[in-house]
């Protein structure tokens, strides 16, 4: 048996055409919802990325037990359970530059070989001594701009120089990645691929094909990177934050779809586990917030999408 597992950050259920959603076009997250078996209550547990994920990784609630952190050396990891136990190879791709951080980097240790993509968010990848800070004053929004060192706003902008062709974007390299290794191991057996994107959590940067199909009246410098907390922004900077978002998430269907196509070249639904789900969903102004930091945590948060598909 080989499982495919992809997962995807800030992944909401309101969005997706399969669970009620009208405002995205999302038609491989819909394509693979009407071969799978699609959950409708799938609830969080531990919230934001990395407690999730521990939950993922070990079965275990990481709430009960602390916050953000490391992979413990007492954990069982899924990944290597697959291994001791079942001879199964387990591979990561992905872009979620929280593994490589304090705090994160334990997690992508625990599989036998691991693809990283560089780029995302604030992830410290590309060094510039002297930024141009003027021309980024002007390129980006005030409530995304900071030039101080190891700011995030910095490192993002610094990252997004280099990031300027749709197969320059982390979550379309890490697709590439992961359709790499199955067409690398399509005559194998007893694998464990994980493709794992940061997409479409914030900044909500995509290519400008999918930008143009969400316009938005807002005429001002690029506004893609909520701060949490209250709403504050103007009804148009709302509207274009939240295009944002839908264009991020229809470049994560385009990937999604590549995969999908694979699968149906292959013909690997015959054989072949392929899961789907996210950590979290997030505020996009609802209940007058941004982000998932919020208590009560509502249930555009915690009310989140999975499908299984299983021959």
């Amino acid at each position: 048996m080989r499982v495919v597992f992809a997962l995807f950050d800030t992944l909401n259920r309101r969005s997706l055409g399969c669970y009620g959603g009208t405002t995205v076009k999302t038609p491989n997250f819909d394509r693979l919802s009407r071969r799978s078996v699609t959950f409708d209550q799938h609830w969080v547990g531990s919230l934001p990325c990395m407690p999730a994920r521990r939950e993922i990784m070990t079965g275990r609630h990481n709430f009960l037990h602390r916050s953000w952190g490391p992979l413990e050396p007492f954990d069982h990891a899924f990944p290597e359970i697959l291994g001791q136990q079942r001879g199964v190879y387990c591979h990561l791709a992905t872009d979620h530059a929280h593994y490589w951080e304090d705090g994160g980097a334990t997690y992508h240790t625990r599989y036998d070989s691991a693809e990283l993509i560089r780029g995302q968010e604030a992830d410290a990848w590309k060094g510039i001594v002297e930024p141009d800070a003027e021309k980024w004053a002007q390129q980006y929004h005030p409530l995304q701009y900071s030039i101080a060192r190891r700011h995030k706003n910095r490192i993002n902008m610094a990252n997004r120089e280099y990031i300027t062709k749709p197969e320059d974007y982390p979550a379309a390299q890490t697709f590439s990645a992961g359709i790499g290794f199955i067409e690398r191991n399509i005559a194998a057996d007893n694998w464990f691929l994980q493709i794992e994107t940061f997409d479409p959590h914030e900044p909500f940067d995509a290519p400008v094909p999918y930008r143009d199909d969400y316009p938005t009246d807002y005429r001002g410098p690029t506004l893609d990177y909520p701060n949490y907390g209250p709403v504050k922004e103007t009804p148009a900077e709302v509207a274009e934050m939240r295009a944002n978002y839908a264009a991020t998430l229809a470049h994560c269907d385009h990937q999604l779809g590549r995969l999908l196509d694979l699968f149906d070249r292959h013909d690997m639904w015959k054989d072949t586990v392929l899961v789907l789900g996210t950590d979290h969903g997030l505020l996009l102004g609802e209940q007058e917030m941004w982000g998932k930091l919020v208590m009560p945590v509502y249930n555009e948060v915690a009310h989140i999408p999975l499908m299984i598909w299983h021959p």
